[in-house]
């Protein structure tokens, strides 16, 4: 069945009947005007991103379900590297009339699944008829004191929460596979190194968790997530900071499944890691004498951004990454 069979006033009322489950703050959801919440304190966070078919996804490399999870959990991660929590999400669909209704069902299990992950509550949104699959999705959050990019200083050291390029390698193998893998019911496919290599780097490229900022939330200086890659990203904190920044290859954490995949492919991993983005990581600053529980990279300098091999040749650094309207 397709979606136009169905119609727009069915889909709402059975999303309203599927997210009807009562939350603390969410005074009115689904099927007004507009939802009516409580904010439980604080300062109050909104983000907002857009996932268009042919620029953002290929259904080709990603199943509807997986589509619907990489939807909400990119969003938190804008609000966990604000040093904030997630409460509240409002989703605007968009698909051509002739889009199977299972695929749209199946999209809603991945959101819902992702909600729950969260503890996030679908409150309300909007659907239309598009020429192609058109997403976007708004999270609101509260925070008591939230981080932002601009507080860098020379003397922070760098860190990062996890693992680089990942997803990154993980978009490459389903490209080789040729159709998507639908991790989500535990389905495998024999590729390159075996599946144990090559299953969680697909993972991390379809179903990216959002990281939860830890303990180091009270010492973080400056934070936001690695979304477009981790050279483009640390330019834009710097120059938010207004500051020059060091990093060493060789504190660069790499996965052993990168690092496998990699080599069986002639692949680059340290620019998968730098440049390949879509890890969904934190990137913060924190002072020389914190505690951090992280990954150290690099260091806050006065001005320059450069990085240091294992033989101390250093190098200017080059803001490799995804960018919208590049040339």
């Amino acid at each position: 069945m397709r979606l136009s069979d169905k119609g727009e006033l069915a889909l709402v009322e059975a999303l309203g009947r599927r997210f009807t489950k009562k939350v603390p703050g969410v005074v009115l959801g689904i099927g007004d005007d507009a939802a009516v919440v409580r904010p439980r304190g604080g300062n109050l966070l909104l983000t907002t991103d857009m996932m268009v078919e042919g620029v953002h996804f290929d259904p080709a490399w990603i199943t509807p379900f997986q589509l619907g999870f990489k939807l909400v959990s990119v969003n938190v991660s804008d609000i966990y590297a604000m040093g904030g929590r997630p409460e509240y999400l409002l989703l605007d669909f968009a698909a051509p009339g002739d889009f199977d209704a299972k695929h749209f069902e199946s999209f809603f299990r991945g959101l819902e699944e992702a909600s729950k992950l969260y503890r996030l509550s679908l409150v309300g949104g909007d659907m239309s008829s598009a020429d192609r699959i058109i997403l976007s999705a708004t999270v609101i959050g509260s925070a008591a004191k939230f981080v932002t990019r601009s507080g860098a200083r020379p003397g922070d050291l760098i860190y990062v929460t996890g693992c680089l390029g990942d997803a990154a390698c993980g978009l490459l193998i389903l490209k080789k596979i040729g159709r998507p893998v639908e991790v989500e019911k535990g389905k495998r496919t024999g590729c390159g190194p075996g599946w144990a290599t090559v299953g969680p780097l697909i993972r991390k490229h379809v179903m990216p968790l959002a990281k939860k900022p830890g303990s180091f939330l009270k010492s973080a200086t400056s934070m936001m997530d690695i979304s477009d890659g981790l050279f483009i990203d640390l330019t834009r904190l710097c120059k938010e900071s207004g500051t020059g920044a060091k990093i060493f290859y060789e504190k660069i954490p790499l996965s052993d499944e990168l690092r496998e995949a990699s080599a069986f492919w002639g692949m680059s991993a340290i620019d998968l890691a730098t440049g390949g983005g879509e890890d969904y990581e934190l990137l913060f600053t924190a002072p020389r004498d914190a505690k951090v529980g992280a990954i150290c990279i690099g260091e806050i300098t006065k001005r320059g951004l450069c990085t240091v091999d294992e033989k101390g040749n250093t190098k200017k650094i080059s803001a490799r990454g995804y960018q919208h309207f590049a040339i």
